[in-house]
């Protein structure tokens, strides 16, 4: 086999197998095959790399999930990896003959991207804390997305027989589902009286300060309606079960929540990323976790970093236009919610986000103008507390206010 200089590797990362295609620095394949999602076979493919060539550079289009043990074994290997996002990799096929789509034709993309492109994002092994912070918050964040889901299903099927008790609660609340677990129904609420339907709430663990109230509005919409809606045999036990079900994901967000505070509070970072105002930390863990934890030598610059979040505006010029700003169509959606998010609990409070806020609001911004360019500001923000190792202490003193 002929040993190249240099040769760039893709790998088109797959469930049970991947691709790899290796290109030389002219743009040739040397090699491209099939293998399985394995160790021997992982470790077998990056010793033909390293014997086709002096030096391998490998490229990915995925960074989760299926590529773990991938990754784990390229990292040990001590290899030099880059990502390559799935947008760029659709886009740059245009770039060669054939229409067609291939796992063999995504990995040389991959490779020829790599080749050819001298910016993309290095992949670099995550800090252990990092790394465990990475697979919480991604569990939240598919905890939340039942929770949002089963809550309006909830509301729906209220709202299919009792209106009236939908409109009166909030059922994004403990107690309110606590409240359906036992009654769905006018006639139910009428039966039991307010002595049962407080008891039921106090057996429950609804908050007992709220308990007369919630009691008064739930008879007050059962004294709304005194017809029987036809489906109510049907839908009521699925009120009663989806409402137990949402108290049972309520428990294990609670404490999954937990779980990411205290390890989020071992990270070195920790207490200088509180110390914003906005951030506390669950958005804390997500943002080591969407950025690696090291964000200094990840980006080079908080402008870098506000590029990658979707806070940095990008020019869309073209004969006579000039200065015409949008927002960029490739950026790291869930960074810019958290730094979206940590401005909006940042306008809460009096202190110089507020400030800052109500300033960009005078110059006659929108809300949602005024929220991005404080969010821009406190990349700026987070960016010098971590370069210089430090906590934020405003004048006056801000409280942390965050999610």
């Amino acid at each position: 086999m002929k040993v190249r200089e240099q040769i760039w590797v893709g790998i088109d990362v797959g469930k049970a197998h991947h691709h790899a295609c290796a290109v030389d620095e002219t743009g040739k394949v040397v090699f491209s095959k099939r293998l399985g999602n394995g160790q021997a076979e992982i470790e077998a493919l990056i010793a033909r790399a390293g014997k086709a060539a002096g030096h391998v550079r490998w490229a990915m289009d995925m960074t989760s999930g299926s590529a773990g043990l991938l990754l784990a074994v390229l990292h040990q290997a001590g290899a030099e990896l880059v990502y390559v996002p799935g947008r760029l990799v659709n886009r740059m096929a245009g770039a060669f003959a054939g229409e067609g789509k291939s796992d063999a034709k995504d990995a040389f993309t991959i490779a020829e991207t790599a080749r050819l492109r001298h910016d993309l994002t290095p992949i670099t092994e995550p800090h252990a804390l990092v790394a465990e912070l990475q697979v919480l918050t991604a569990r939240r964040e598919d905890l939340m997305g039942d929770w949002v889901r089963g809550v309006n299903r909830l509301r729906d099927l209220l709202a299919s027989i009792f209106p009236a008790l939908e409109a009166a609660f909030d059922y994004s609340t403990r107690s309110a589902l606590v409240l359906l677990t036992g009654f769905q129904t006018p006639d139910g609420l009428r039966e039991a009286g307010a002595h049962r339907i407080a008891a039921h709430l106090r057996t429950g663990g609804a908050w007992p300060k709220g308990i007369p109230a919630m009691v008064d509005k739930a008879l007050a919409a059962a004294a709304a309606q005194t017809i029987a809606l036809p489906t109510e045999t049907a839908v009521a036990p699925l009120i009663a079960r989806l409402a137990a079900q949402l108290l049972d994901l309520d428990r294990e967000i609670k404490d999954l929540d937990k779980q990411i505070t205290g390890t989020f509070s071992e990270h070195p970072h920790a207490a200088s990323i509180t110390s914003v105002n906005g951030f506390g930390p669950i958005l804390g863990a997500h943002l080591l976790a969407d950025t690696g934890g090291d964000l200094q030598t990840a980006f080079g610059s908080s402008a870098r970093l506000a590029a990658y979040a979707g806070l940095a505006p990008v020019p869309r010029d073209s004969g006579r236009v000039r200065g015409n700003l949008h927002r960029p169509k490739r950026y790291h959606r869930g960074l810019r919610r958290v730094f979206y998010l940590a401005a909006l609990s940042a306008i809460k409070p009096d202190g110089p986000s507020r400030t800052f806020y109500q300033r960009k609001r005078a110059e006659g911004k929108l809300h949602t103008q005024a929220v991005i360019a404080l969010a821009r500001r406190l990349i700026d923000v987070i960016w010098a507390l971590l370069r210089d190792g430090r906590e934020f202490h405003p004048s006056p003193p801000l409280t942390a206010n965050a999610a």
